[in-house]
């Protein structure tokens, strides 16, 4: 199964981006890919948007969740709300749907980003298919342990095979619906 993170952090250092990385560190039998070209995707503009959509960073964004059979979030909060660059990232797939009907996960590396939650969670039910039974929150917040030590944790371990047991079962599914 190919598993594309996301991180709505821009930050290198990024509790999130750390909490992707050892989630595919503990899913070794899973091909995950972490997204790290947020930075580079252009303000949406819907009368730009057709020329976009076959070059560069939005081509490319649109590429990496296509060919994914599964995507996983996990985004900072800001002011109550998600990262002005992972909602301009997800407009550019509005229109062209590469997420319509894929299985989403949401990762939480704050047990008190409960608004750019909510607010993720909104966003993608309107395009994707968003699986709770893999959604995580291991909280790290006033920590900064490494992606090593995070995924040798055998508690957040199990946490991130639950994760992808109920993605790859919602990828089943939904290949059988199709």
């Amino acid at each position: 199964m190919r598993i594309l993170a996301i991180s709505g952090s821009l930050r290198a250092q990024s509790t999130n981006c750390t909490l992707l990385h050892a989630f595919a560190l503990a899913s070794p039998n899973t091909e995950v890919t972490i997204y790290g070209e947020l930075a580079l995707i252009p303000p949406f503009n819907p009368d730009i948007e057709e020329a976009r959509s076959s070059i560069g960073p939005v081509a490319g964004f649109r590429t990496l969740i296509r060919d994914s059979d599964a995507v996983v979030f996990s985004t900072p909060e800001y002011a109550h709300g998600l990262p002005g660059s992972l909602k301009n990232a997800l407009d550019w797939i509005v229109g062209t749907g590469e997420l319509y009907g894929k299985p989403v996960a949401l990762m939480n590396a704050s047990s008190r980003a409960v608004f750019a939650q909510a607010s993720l969670r909104e966003v993608l039910r309107t395009l994707a298919h968003l699986i709770d039974e893999a959604e995580i929150t291991i909280d790290q917040m006033g920590k900064k342990p490494s992606a090593e030590e995070i995924a040798a944790n055998s508690e957040f371990a199990a946490e991130f095979r639950r994760s992808v047991h109920a993605l790859t079962e919602a990828v089943g599914r939904l290949e059988i619906t199709a």
